[in-house]
């Protein structure tokens, strides 16, 4: 996750999964291709590894494959959390002025490593109590300069 525009006014964050969709399309791909070069020799083989690896890749990317966009807007007065997947589209509105603050939650891996992720601390209100922005734990940079990041802003 990245920090997209930061102004006064606006803090729009961003994470969108390249990596991950460029993967799971060479996968795709690669099967396809290895499917289609098995074809020659075997029709029936050829084509079901074929589709066998495209079907699972294809499944693979459409549940892992996702882009979050959060946007503070101080002059709206919300925090608008996106989600967007290849077949699903969420959108939840919350109040400026229920936003504590964020912070960092850990978790301990079975190697002992410490993971990650942000979450958003909502004070009052009908959704009140800790959001985590990110699903997953994770031991990059990118949490710690996406709660210091939220927490300079909302200090402003």
């Amino acid at each position: 996750m990245k920090v997209l525009h930061d102004t006064s006014d606006r803090l729009i964050l961003d994470e969108t999964p390249w990596v991950m969709a460029l993967l799971m399309a060479g996968f795709v791909l690669a099967f396809v291709g290895a499917g289609l070069f098995i074809m020659l020799e075997n029709l029936l083989f050829g084509l079901a590894f074929g589709s066998f690896g495209a079907i699972v890749g294809i499944v693979i990317m459409v549940a892992l494959v996702e882009r979050l966009q959060i946007i503070f807007d101080r002059p709206a007065g919300t925090v608008t959390i996106r989600r967007k997947s290849m077949l699903r589209y969420s959108q939840v509105l919350h109040a400026l002025e229920n936003i504590s603050h964020a912070e960092l939650e850990t978790t301990r891996n079975a190697k002992g490593n410490t993971l990650s992720r942000p979450v958003l601390v909502l004070a009052k209100g009908m959704s009140a109590g800790r959001h985590p922005l990110i699903s997953a734990y994770s031991n990059f940079s990118s949490p710690p300069k996406i709660v210091a990041a939220i927490n300079t802003w909302l200090a402003q």
